[in-house]
């Protein structure tokens, strides 16, 4: 790999991981448009923790705060919305990664995106803060986030659309979704060191490529990923999610296009 496919890999994973319009969707989408290969397990892992590093850059006074006083309701609540997740992972992790294989349910996989943002802007929120979320609340958008666990289905719009759809204001709802991407991201991360270290390479495989476009690709996510995170928070208010799902609609156009008609890509 070199240092300019492991940027444009970086700069992939971080806008389109807190923007939502599915990052491991558009991860595949890029690798065919570019030609990569596919990459490395240990690649991957690095831009999720770029991913990560900027989460924790942008809500470091949130996560103090649950640090300090982690028994409180927003701690408990993340927990809950964490475990549908990290059983879909378990329980359908050969399934799961089935369908990263064929373009058809990629480009379905946006559709539904592009369904659940135009959803979100016909919820009427009931104006709930952090300190409101109930368990119910939790495991519906828990729930969410475990079935955006397939390609082309947004991980954070379909959990801010099920928080709205929940009551939660509008950045109550992007704050939750981004803090419980920390578990996610962590999640996933670990389990693709697990394969990691039980592929042939085992790990000394994780620098295979050389580390220089590792600094490369974790720096992209990171610095891509704040600047997602920052659009998000500063736009959730004053724009409707609908405008993605004219993307997203229009990338499965593409999609579905080249897989019936141009056969280049997909």
């Amino acid at each position: 790999m070199n240092i300019l496919t492991a940027v444009i890999l970086g700069i992939v994973q971080g806008f389109a991981e807190f923007l939502p319009i599915s990052s491991s969707g558009h991860l595949v989408v890029a690798q065919r448009l570019f030609g990569f290969e596919e990459q490395m397990l240990s690649f991957d892992i690095i831009l999720h923790l770029g991913s990560l590093v900027a989460v924790f850059a942008v809500f470091w006074k949130d996560i103090w705060e649950l640090i300090k006083k982690p028994f409180q309701n927003l701690t408990y609540m993340l927990i809950a919305a964490t475990i549908p997740a990290v059983l879909a992972g378990v329980l359908f992790k050969d399934q799961i990664e089935a369908l990263f294989e064929g373009g058809i349910f990629l480009a379905l996989g946006f559709i539904i995106t592009g369904l659940l943002l135009l959803y979100s802007d016909s919820v009427q929120n009931i104006k709930k803060q952090s300190k409101d979320i109930s368990l119910p609340d939790a495991v519906v958008i828990g729930c969410v986030q475990a079935f955006a666990i397939a390609p082309g289905i947004s991980r954070s719009g379909s959990t801010i659309t099920a928080g709205l759809r929940q009551g939660l204001t509008r950045e109550t709802a992007a704050r939750f979704s981004f803090l419980l991407s920390i578990p996610a991201i962590l999640g996933a991360s670990v389990m693709t060191v697990k394969d990691v270290l039980e592929s042939p390479e085992g790990a000394a495989g994780m620098l295979a490529g050389g580390a220089v476009p590792l600094i490369f690709g974790f720096l992209a996510a990171m610095l891509s990923g704040y600047l997602s995170i920052r659009f998000m928070l500063n736009l959730i208010n004053k724009c409707k999610l609908r405008y993605f799902s004219y993307y997203v609609f229009a990338l499965a156009a593409f999609i579905l296009a080249d897989i019936f008609i141009t056969h280049r890509f997909f």
